[in-house]
């Protein structure tokens, strides 16, 4: 009885103090969260120079970071740098009255009659429309300079949560496979089924960050492309923003290059409008359709539409990180219920 009582304690103890530790590291959740999103993606790497550095995993490990910050992480804060600058001119011309959405919107109405009859239809009035669009426009422009604006106040706290998300890779490079064993060894659910879960995250995670990074590059890249060679205003602003949106599948860039090809042909450009749709639906499409199945659906064996809401998902409830939490979740859900069939029903 005594020893039962005591057993049963200190698994309560335990428990409290592994919430406590859990709720201590709150604050750098983030960086500890990117710090093995990039250990996962680069260790195959590491096990390679280290078998070439031989009995020096320090160096191995050191080197494997280096490549990382120059591949991932340096060209993602310059992809943000000039995102949020982009977005303070855009903020400011709309500000200055050099862009008006209101005007816009009575250019679309004008060009396509039909808008007027299927509002007329739903009983909706133009004006209020236009004056919606016109505070959207303003707000959401308000809001990235405003965040632009609380980066640079934050520029310390962020500079801190970077350099411990660099300083944690180096030792999940060095020391991963250790803390692996170690957990495999404290969790209660399985050696087996536990290193089954563990290579399942780390496929997912593998996948779903270099599928969706490089369907962001591909589409933004495209995107800026074609936008510049039809002089529309911001390429580099709209690029990048097609970037960010293509992490949502099947529809992404679209949300961006189909409203503008709609502009031009209400504003009568419709060499250029014709251009841009048949460029977005087939090369720009061409990359989502075609790319992401093979670098996300296939890797992470999950179906086409289990990624897409998954995706979504995770992008409502964690905001960026969460193209990679949602399908993460969806797998770990998948190996759950396939352990469960395969070993609890047979069982029983």
């Amino acid at each position: 009885m005594r020893e039962s009582l005591e057993r049963r304690s200190f698994l309560l103890t335990l428990i409290l103090v592994s919430i406590a530790f859990a709720w201590v590291l709150i604050p750098f959740w983030g960086a500890i969260f990117w710090a093995c999103v990039v250990t996962v993606i680069f260790y195959p790497l590491q096990q390679k120079l280290k078998k070439t550095f031989g009995d020096k995993p320090n160096r191995a490990a050191l080197v494997t970071l280096l490549i990382a910050l120059v591949i991932v992480v340096i060209p993602a804060l310059g992809i943000s740098y000039s995102f949020v600058q982009e977005g303070v001119s855009f903020y400011q011309r709309l500000d200055e009255g050099k862009i008006n959405p209101g005007k816009l919107f009575d250019d679309i109405q004008k060009a396509f009659p039909v808008i007027s009859d299927l509002l007329a239809q739903f009983d909706i009035k133009a004006s209020d429309v236009r004056e919606k669009i016109s505070s959207g426009a303003v707000s959401g422009s308000k809001f990235l300079a405003e965040e632009a604006l609380s980066i640079g106040q934050n520029t310390f706290s962020f500079i801190i949560s970077l350099s411990l998300m660099i300083y944690l890779t180096f030792f999940l490079l060095r020391d991963g496979h250790l803390l692996i064993d170690l957990l495999v060894k404290a969790l209660p659910l399985g050696d087996e089924r536990e290193r089954k879960l563990f290579t399942k995250f780390a496929e997912v995670t593998r996948a779903t960050v270099k599928g969706n990074i490089v369907v962001a590059i591909v589409q933004g890249t495209l995107g800026g492309i074609i936008f510049a060679l039809l002089g529309i205003p911001g390429a580099l602003l709209w690029g990048v923003v097609m970037a960010f949106l293509s992490l949502i599948p099947a529809v992404g860039a679209s949300l961006v290059w189909l409203p503008v090809s709609i502009y031009l042909y209400a504003t009568g450009n419709w060499i250029a409008g014709t251009i841009l749709v048949a460029y977005g639906a087939i090369v720009i499409g061409l990359a989502d359709n075609v790319l992401r199945p093979v670098l996300v659906g296939r890797d992470t064996k999950l179906p086409d539409y289990l990624v897409l809401f998954s995706t979504l998902g995770g992008l409502s409830l964690f905001g960026i990180t969460g193209f990679v939490l949602g399908p993460l979740v969806a797998a770990l859900f998948l190996v759950f219920w396939d352990i469960f069939m395969n070993e609890f029903n047979s069982v029983s």
